[in-house]
């Protein structure tokens, strides 16, 4: 995938939707879906991409947007929607409903053009429709790689099996982490205090808390991280800044918050998590943040809070299982990789007005 084509596109679409933001669905279709589809390789003037395709349904006939076929065959699905909509759970499996009727389609993207969502069957077994991975637009200007898996060469080569099946693997590891964290926490200090004894001067219980959290960082990280190809040039900087990095004991995760290039707080930790809760405290105390987030919870997604006035996600998802809480009662959410936790406190500065400078180890 050339980085150079991904960020055209990123900008071509970028500003189509900033010019024409309420974009109906054919509008979308023409402007942002196709010439995506020949990012990825597919050649929307041949017979290898057939618009509305029909889909044969247990109660009559269908059509999904884009079919992307290997000779006669639909291997991918795409589902269009309105740019001036929003992708809610709906799209998603209106989707999968698709890709459940035609065996060989393994793969499926619903998108606005602005946010897309990819699925998966997987070739490890599953049977069910996974969602593997989400992402914005502007993602791709700094992770061009995300395409990888749906171009056609990806796909026609089975890449795409294999890095669907390490992002799945990482992400059922996060998921039984988060899951299970008390009780991974409690073992793990139990084989701690076993080996070096219950009379060390150092909250042995707090110290593998973290250390799960930290776990579940690295495997977000790595769960972003597959499928990209390094260029020399990037393993070069893996042996030297990032190992650099890895020995710097500074530890810390330096926030600050500005105003027109004057910076108002310098906020820091050790810890990414109590950085980032440092700096929602912050402009929640002086810069009114909940009044410009209110009603709470505030979702900025479909399905997790980030802030809420108590500790759960709206509707089944439950209680929040890692967070921090917050001045006057206020609860948030901090089950993020490090690039998400910038990306939400930078929506926190961005809210009251004012912008986040990330330094030290961010």
């Amino acid at each position: 995938m050339d980085e150079r084509d991904v960020r055209e596109f990123v900008d071509e679409a970028e500003s189509l939707l900033e010019a024409s933001p309420q974009m109906d669905e054919e509008a979308t279709k023409f402007r942002l879906v196709v010439p995506f589809i020949e990012l990825l390789g597919w050649n929307t003037r041949s017979t290898e991409v057939e618009p509305e395709h029909t889909v044969r349904m247990a109660t009559g006939k269908t059509k999904v947007d884009f079919a992307l076929l290997l000779g006669d065959t639909p291997v991918v699905f795409i589902e269009a929607k309105p740019a001036r909509s929003t992708l809610d759970e709906d799209s998603v499996e209106q989707l999968r409903s698709y890709m459940r009727q035609e065996l060989e389609v393994d793969w499926g993207v619903v998108t606005n053009g602005k946010s897309f969502e990819v699925l998966t069957k997987g070739n490890d077994g599953r049977q069910e429709e996974i969602s593997l991975i989400q992402f914005e637009l502007e993602d791709l200007n700094e992770r061009p790689d995300l395409l990888e898996i749906l171009s056609k060469e990806s796909i026609q080569s089975g890449k795409s099996d294999e890095i669907a099946t390490q992002i799945a693997q990482a992400g059922d590891a996060i998921i039984h982490l988060q899951e299970n964290k008390e009780r991974v926490a409690k073992e793990l200090n139990e084989v701690l205090l076993d080996e070096i004894g219950a009379s060390v001067p150092l909250d042995t219980e707090a110290q593998a808390t973290e250390f799960v959290d930290g776990l579940i960082t690295a495997l977000e990280e790595q769960r972003r991280a597959i499928g990209t190809t390094p260029s020399p040039e990037d393993e070069e900087e893996v042996s030297t800044s990032e190992i650099e990095e890895a020995q710097d004991t500074s530890g810390e995760y330096i926030i600050k918050i500005q105003d027109g290039g004057t910076t108002l707080a310098t906020l820091s930790d050790d810890n990414q998590s109590d950085a980032m809760a440092d700096a929602t405290d912050y402009l929640i105390e002086n810069h009114n943040l909940i009044s410009e987030l209110e009603p709470l919870p505030f979702v900025p997604g479909r399905k997790n809070a980030l802030i809420n006035n108590e500790p759960e996600h709206p509707g089944d998802e439950g209680e929040m299982r890692t967070y921090r809480e917050l001045a006057n009662d206020y609860y948030l959410f901090t089950s993020f990789n490090k690039r998400d936790k910038k990306r939400h406190v930078q929506r926190f500065a961005e809210k009251c007005g004012l912008e986040a400078e990330f330094e030290g180890g961010w």
